[in-house]
């Protein structure tokens, strides 16, 4: 993997994450990507609703409950995965349309921060309907305003 970053600069890196194996290669790579740099790993994982979901406000709020049970065994399962590194990192739960959410997050970061470089990682989608229909990778290529890393 190369990188532009310098090593003295500082590094954001946003981590989309869901506990599935693409997303803990993902965050794999965020540790590598990091290493030897001065910078943070903000892991974050986007509860999506899906659209049948957005249909019912009962299953919204059911759904929406769901997630605020989940979030911390993702944030768990996250740490298992980066303790012990010595990283600095955090956990952000966000809501909505992944690609979306992630973009979000950077844009953030990268307003808040100006001067610093903030960077997407993400791990490829192994399903084949996503290589004909779209993905969440795919749609960061085509919109992410940051730098993206796909992690194979």
């Amino acid at each position: 993997m190369t990188t532009a970053a310098p090593s003295g600069e500082f590094l954001h890196i946003v981590v989309g994450y869901d506990g599935s194996p693409p997303a803990s290669r993902a965050l794999d790579g965020a540790v590598r990507l990091l290493r030897g740099r001065a910078g943070r790993i903000v892991v974050v994982w986007v509860a999506h609703l899906s659209s049948t979901v957005m249909l019912s406000p009962g299953a919204v709020a059911e759904m929406e409950e769901s997630f605020d049970e989940l979030a911390p065994e993702m944030r768990d399962q996250a740490a298992g995965e980066l303790d012990g590194g010595g990283l600095d990192w955090g956990f952000e739960r966000r809501q909505g349309i992944v690609a979306d959410e992630l973009i979000a997050a950077a844009v953030s970061l990268r307003d808040a921060r100006p001067g610093q470089t903030v960077v997407i990682v993400v791990g490829s989608s192994s399903h084949v309907s996503h290589r004909v229909v779209g993905s969440v990778t795919v749609s960061l290529a085509r919109h992410a305003p940051v730098p993206l890393v796909i992690v194979p």
